[in-house]
């Protein structure tokens, strides 16, 4: 199965209310990203054991951790959570950005370093998330496919 294959299967087996939110999202991010890479993390760990929830990648930066080494990762996830949806911003260098840019204007919203998490849709304002979609994609200089 393809991995475009694998990311409609998956937001197809979500129940509703978070199947349309996820369906939202990955249109308007395919929308602002047509060209991007596409990812889909099923969660489990090399053994087969469920170690975080499954998430939706699209694009691509280079993720720097301790000790110098790199790999490569998406720039912008969607994964369900328990009580509703996680948007994660990667490669975002200052912690404090999003919180301090974003969280006081996005709605009913946690934001925190790299993630901003919601209940639904209708709890945010969208077009905050996609300013907050766009601050790191800017941020990581790796803008494949990413209209500005």
């Amino acid at each position: 199965m393809s991995v475009k294959q694998q990311i409609d299967a998956f937001i197809a087996s979500q129940p509703e209310p978070r199947r349309s939110d996820m369906q939202v999202l990955h249109r308007l991010i395919r929308r602002e990203m047509p060209a991007c890479r596409l990812w889909f993390l099923d969660g489990k760990d090399e053994t087969g054991k469920t170690v975080t929830n499954p998430n939706v990648g699209y694009g691509l930066c280079t993720m720097k951790a301790a000790g110098g080494k790199t790999r490569e990762f998406y720039q912008i996830g969607v994964s369900p959570n328990t009580t509703g949806l996680s948007v994660y911003i990667m490669g975002m260098e200052d912690r404090k950005y999003l919180p301090g840019a974003y969280a006081g204007t996005i709605g009913k919203a946690s934001v925190t370093g790299y993630c901003i998490k919601f209940k639904s849709l209708a709890d945010i304002n969208r077009d905050v998330l996609q300013a907050a979609m766009r601050d790191g994609i800017a941020a990581t200089g790796e803008s494949r496919g990413f209209r500005t």
